[in-house]
């Protein structure tokens, strides 16, 4: 639905207005400063016991330098608390400026009241920003030592002046679903979606496109949409899946006491116009339980509280999202915003072309490059990176982030978030299957290949399955891991440069966590960002998702980096389960001191002063070696195209060349993208554009000698060896981790025998 005139007029004068109204202002963010200061008390805190007995008010600068001098020291010694509030000067606008000002700002407050968002009302202790909280947590001593209490004095702190923070029991207790957001079909990438759909329908009804019967390796999601496809198409689509479960990195399944583990945690966006036409399409749309439009922080200054990005209905994009991040003032300060916008600009202006040439440059080296605040790494980049990617912005390819970020900003409900309500074998995949074959296609779980047998010219001659059986199709399709393929490629192919570009493409190690806590946590019905060191996104699934309902919580928290390719500087990887889930408690203390409880089985948790009383009952720990592929500087150029050189050959995956990311969007993507090569190859039409990719030349002028594929010879239970993710409880199954993956085992130690965590 198209935005009236008024609504954008509107929409226009509030971002104005806002903006010139924030100019206006003759003072630096004073949360922001006073974040600054509480960060340096805590790092002297983190080496000295600190008793504090007075609150001061000087420059932050003077207390870094402090706090410094302190940490240089040998002994304990009192520390004079400092924090900064003090104004900054900036230069006063002219009487005219101040008359436009005050003007732009009076329709600005009216305009931002009559399109606020309409949120339950909240108790006047919840509607003011708690100092004496944050105060409490940032005065704390560690060491087993208590904190003394101060005598502090918020002479120059108005609450009304400040914009709050959420605090964790200010939220609603009652889960709440929102219906499809408005906008997702209303705009040019889902109706791109839906004309591909529609052009494989056509082709179905076509007697004079020969059909034909395509074998797909891989079960995952970009197998499952190639399938999917083909067979809407009126081709014969048989899927070879080497596990005994399908979905690949979305797949799923139950422990002893019926529990469902995930190999990761997944959350559906607004922007994801093939994934969002495929539910419609399998008339599945009602399972996806939407959210409240808004990103949710937690805040490492604050523990226990949050910070959010909130999206006023109404607003279309791209203003929505730049509203959004204007009425945050606990992230950045107002002068750390405008020096962000010569760096975004050009992306908004060029579009992918500038988003592309970035590639080369780590997120880090963009900011610096164009001259970005060196705190949003701190406060942004950090918690996108690792949930982009699951690894550091000093590792990520800036091409990443830039390519979320003009995907979010043009779409107005592209960062509106989905949980599915149940886990994913039964409440998506199981739909996929049940399509598939009711249009005459084949699935087979637990079939793994052996090698991929070629002809003279190159071409496929057949899958030869490691049960002996040879499987002859007349078109072939690997929507295998990348890590996994490569593993595959014959050696009739090794020399050819399409098939070299592969090798600079790899998986990024991820860890996903599922703890069972005895009590219920007072969570937020949302994704949460954590911006932890160990931390990338987390949810409470006892709260956003229908199936896990519960009166006890249940956190999913995706842990990374967890290894050095990510930017970590530890291989966790290679450690035990319960040394993972030590320092994921100690994390937790740290962000919720007020719900965690100290439990000697956690030494992490332990000499906290920790003030709650939730203890952990059960957990699992599933690791992924090979995950999304590594999205580091100077990668993006090496991912190809579905359209191999190969006759009957093509690629599928999140992996290969397509305008989203290695995500669920960029799986299915792939996958529809590898169909329509086939269809468009039956069919005797040419090619589009986007099916081919130019290789970078430092591959194309390169001469390969020929190499044998390794194959792939674990156990089909062993999903890691097929790019999946796995429970490793004992010696021996890490064992067979770090033999097929070597990486994975450089700084591993002896593992022991997992003891679950009794109630």
């Amino acid at each position: 639905m198209m935005q009236s005139p008024t609504t954008i007029a509107a929409a226009l004068g509030v971002a104005t207005g806002l903006v010139v109204l924030a100019l206006s202002s003759t003072h630096e963010n004073t949360n922001a400063q006073y974040l600054v200061a509480t960060q340096a008390l805590r790092q002297v805190q983190a080496v000295h016991t600190v008793p504090t007995t007075h609150v001061s008010f000087v420059p932050a600068t003077q207390a870094q330098a402090h706090a410094q001098a302190i940490l240089d020291s040998t002994e304990d010694v009192t520390l004079e608390a400092v924090l900064s509030m003090h104004p900054t000067t900036q230069v006063q606008p002219s009487m005219y400026g101040n008359a436009f000002l005050l003007v732009a700002g009076a329709i600005a407050a009216v305009a931002a009241y009559i399109w606020r968002p309409r949120a339950q009302k909240q108790p006047l202790s919840h509607q003011s920003i708690d100092i004496e909280f944050g105060a409490n947590v940032a005065m704390a001593t560690t060491a087993g030592s208590k904190a003394a209490p101060s005598k502090t004095s918020w002479s120059t702190v108005a609450p009304s002046k400040a914009r709050p923070s959420t605090k964790l029991n200010a939220l609603p207790d009652a889960p709440r679903d929102y219906p499809l957001p408005s906008q997702v079909k209303n705009t040019d990438n889902f109706r791109q979606a839906k004309a591909l759909s529609s052009k494989f329908l056509e082709d179905a009804k076509n007697p004079n496109i020969p059909k034909k019967k395509v074998a797909i390796i891989g079960g995952g999601l970009s197998g499952l949409a190639c399938a999917k496809y083909l067979a809407d198409a009126g081709h014969e689509p048989v899927v070879y899946e080497a596990r005994n479960v399908l979905g690949g990195k979305v797949s799923a399944w139950q422990d002893e006491d019926g529990d469902w583990i995930e190999t990761g945690l997944h959350i559906f966006f607004g922007a994801y116009p093939n994934v969002m036409n495929m539910f419609e399409e399998l008339d599945i749309e009602d399972r996806l339980q939407w959210k409240v439009h808004k990103m949710i922080f937690a805040m490492q200054e604050l523990p226990g509280e949050f910070t959010t990005f909130d999206f006023v209905p109404g607003i279309p994009a791209p203003l929505n999202f730049g509203l959004a991040i204007l009425l945050n003032d606990k992230m950045l300060t107002l002068q750390e915003k405008i020096q962000c916008i010569p760096a975004l600009a050009p992306m908004l202006i060029e579009g992918q072309e500038f988003i592309d040439k970035q590639d080369e440059l780590s997120c880090l080296e963009f900011m610096r490059k164009y001259g970005m605040p060196e705190r949003i790494n701190t406060e942004v980049f950090i918690s996108m990176a690792k949930a982009l990617d699951f690894i550091d912005p000093d590792k990520l390819s800036m091409v990443v982030v830039l390519t979320a970020m003009n995907r979010f900003l043009n779409e107005t409900d592209g960062l509106q978030m989905a949980f599915l309500d149940g886990n994913q074998p039964e409440r998506l995949c199981s739909v996929q299957q049940k399509h598939i074959e009711k249009l005459g296609g084949k699935i087979h779980i637990g079939s793994p290949i052996k090698q991929i047998v070629t002809n003279d010219d190159g071409s496929v001659k057949h899958l030869l399955l490691r049960n002996g059986e040879e499987v002859v199709a007349d078109e072939y399709v690997s929507a295998m891991p990348v890590d996994v393929f490569k593993r595959y490629i014959p050696e009739a192919w090794s020399t050819m440069p399409f098939f070299r570009q592969v090798d600079e493409l790899e998986g990024i190690p991820v860890i996903n966590l599922h703890m069972w806590f005895d009590k219920k946590l007072q969570s937020v019905d949302h994704l949460c960002f954590s911006r932890s060191p160990l931390l990338s996104v987390y949810a409470d699934m006892s709260t956003t998702c229908k199936e896990y309902y519960g009166d006890t919580s249940m956190l999913e928290l995706v842990f990374a980096p967890c290894a050095p390719l990510a930017g970590g500087k530890v291989n966790w990887m290679s450690k035990t389960d319960e040394e993972i889930i030590d320092a994921t408690m100690g994390e937790l203390a740290r962000l919720f001191p007020l719900e965690i409880a100290e439990d000697p089985t956690w030494a992490s948790t332990t000499g906290k002063n920790l003030k709650g009383s939730a203890k952990l009952r059960k957990f699992a720990v599933v690791r992924t070696p090979r995950s999304v592929y590594a999205a580091i500087p100077g990668r993006n150029k090496y991912r190809p195209a579905q359209l191999t050189p190969i006759s009957n050959f093509t690629l599928a995956g999140d992996w290969t060349s397509q305008k989203f990311l290695g995500s669920m969007e960029g799986a299915t993507l792939g996958g529809k993208l590898a169909a329509e090569v086939i269809c468009d190859r039956a069919a005797g039409r040419e090619y589009q554009p986007y099916q081919s990719r130019t290789i970078n030349p430092d591959i194309a002028n390169k001469t390969y000698e020929p190499k044998k594929p390794l194959g792939v010879m674990g156990d089909v239970e062993n999903s890691i060896v097929w790019g999946g993710g796995m429970e490793v409880k004992n010696k021996r199954a890490m064992e067979e981790m770090i033999t097929n993956d070597p990486d994975q085992g450089l700084v591993g130690g002896e593992y022991v025998e997992r003891e679950y965590v009794s109630s």
